[in-house]
């Protein structure tokens, strides 16, 4: 049985990069954005990096609990990398540890792309 808790995909106080795609064509930059974000997740490792990430008591993790997704340590922090790049994570350095958050707009904008077929 899992003690994970669903994330919330709506927050009222953040506004999401781009419109559902049931409400009008994205602008290219608008799909821009969408595509590197879904790119970056389309990788096994990253989603399961994501994943970890997200679902992380607290919601953050160290970089220390969450590289069990069967790569290298190069190869985690490879591809958190590209995570922060899509704009997925943030970090913050701590002593010798680096802390990973999903950034707080990123789900809400992932459950507004894809409106009502999100439910």
């Amino acid at each position: 049985m899992s003690n994970a808790s669903p994330l919330p995909l709506l927050d009222p106080d953040v506004t999401p990069c781009c419109p559902p795609l049931t409400e009008r064509p994205l602008t290219a930059e608008e799909a821009v954005r969408t595509a590197a974000m879904f790119k970056a997740l389309g990788d096994p490792v990253r989603l399961r990096l994501f994943s970890s990430v997200a679902s992380h008591e607290g919601g953050e993790a160290c970089v220390c609990d969450i590289s069990d997704v069967g790569v290298s340590q190069p190869t985690v922090s490879h591809h958190l990398k590209k995570l922060k790049e899509a704009g997925l994570l943030t970090s913050e350095r701590r002593g010798t540890w680096v802390y990973y958050r999903v950034e707080p707009s990123v789900l809400a904008a992932m459950g507004h792309i894809l409106g009502r077929y999100a439910a």
